[in-house]
């Protein structure tokens, strides 16, 4: 069969649906359209794709990585976890593997988990800023101020740019109770963020800001608004 247009995911799906018509129970078909099925965000479809990839060949790990993937943004994050679980057990040298486990479990409101696989990925490879700022956040979820801020300084460290480990950054040094020097990093990431991004950020800001200022200040964080722009501005400050 002629190899269909990658760049027009509805056209893949067409034809892969025909040949698995013709030959049921391709592995490597299921597995094409499942990717086409993702690409065009009908995630269920996607997901089920990718099981029957599984299914016919459970050893490969290219599906299961798509399954993981897949499950991830449907939201089933410890479905995803338990995959990505499974190939650091096959293989441990992948870090990648440990990695992904972690933030599935942290996403999936289970941060000791998350925690001890963020742990087991940093002793694997302690220069990986993904490992370690996958650490930082668990220890941040966990409340854990004093594990939090060294790992989320050093995952800083290691990629001083990266804006998710900036904002881990800031989250570390709230909880550690220096938040004028959160603040101050909140206010340099919001000028860098996209809009939903910068809502989010912007919303701990606020929060950060209204338990520690007076009246006053209470009356402004009351106004989403006139925060957004005070604090983009640089008139407001935290002590």
């Amino acid at each position: 069969m002629e190899r269909p247009d990658v760049d027009d995911p509805g056209r893949v799906i067409a034809a892969v649906s025909e040949r698995l018509a013709e030959r049921p129970g391709d592995d490597a078909a299921h597995e094409t359209r499942a990717r086409a099925l993702l690409a065009l965000g009908r995630l269920e479809e996607a997901e089920a794709d990718a099981l029957d990839a599984v299914r016919l060949d459970p050893e490969e790990v290219r599906y299961r990585e798509l399954l993981a993937e897949i499950q991830s943004r449907r939201g089933e994050h410890r479905d995803a976890a338990a995959e990505y679980a499974d190939l650091a057990r096959r293989d441990p040298r992948q870090v990648a593997w440990t990695v992904a486990e972690a933030a599935e479990r942290i996403e999936g409101f289970d941060a000791a988990k998350g925690v001890d696989a963020a742990r087991r990925a940093v002793r694997l490879d302690p220069q990986s800023f993904d490992a370690q700022l996958a650490l930082a956040r668990g220890l941040v979820h966990l409340g854990d101020a004093a594990g939090a801020l060294p790992a989320a300084k050093r995952a800083s460290d290691l990629r001083p740019a990266d804006r998710a480990g900036r904002e881990t950054l800031a989250d570390a040094l709230w909880l550690a109770g220096h938040e004028a020097d959160a603040f101050h990093e909140f206010r340099g990431l919001a000028h860098e963020l996209r809009a939903g991004d910068r809502t989010r950020l912007v919303a701990k800001a606020r929060t950060l800001y209204r338990a520690r200022s007076g009246w006053l200040g209470h009356v402004v964080a009351s106004l989403p608004a006139l925060f957004s722009v005070a604090f983009r501005r640089g008139w407001l400050t935290v002590r």
